[in-house]
């Protein structure tokens, strides 16, 4: 169906699996890269409006990852533990940062299955409104 040989695929990729891996690995790197000078600097990020374009202008890729990606959860986006620490008075961090995480995955796989019919800014509203109290970028 790709129209890739069969020679060409196993001189890249030892199996199906292989491809798999490199798939995760290539959207975890492009999503770190949309961070990266945030994580050289050592800063926590609230832009998660950056992620949800990537993900609109990629949905394919997302799609995929999360149907290869065995837990189902996106593991490449930051959670401000600082900010966390002070807004929850330094208890039971991680369960807000559980509850985050498993909450945006939750999101943008619905997201995706919608074909991401909502505008980034649209998804960003969403997690605001459910996160109250936490600025957004």
């Amino acid at each position: 169906m790709a129209e890739v040989n069969r020679t060409t695929f196993y001189a890249n990729y030892a199996d199906i699996y292989d491809l798999a891996d490199a798939v995760q690995r290539q959207l975890e790197e492009d999503v770190l890269g949309l961070y990266r000078e945030e994580l050289e600097q050592g800063r926590g990020n609230h832009d998660f409006l950056r992620l949800f374009r990537h993900i609109q202008e990629n949905p394919l890729f997302y799609k995929t990852y999360f149907k290869l990606n065995t837990d189902g959860k996106f593991r490449f986006v930051g959670y401000d533990v600082s900010a966390a620490l002070a807004r929850f008075d330094n208890r039971h961090i991680e369960y807000h940062i559980a509850f985050f995480g498993n909450g945006l995955n939750a999101v943008i796989k619905k997201w995706l299955q919608n074909d991401c019919r909502e505008s980034p800014e649209e998804i960003l509203a969403i997690i605001s409104e459910e996160y109250q109290g936490i600025q957004w970028s």
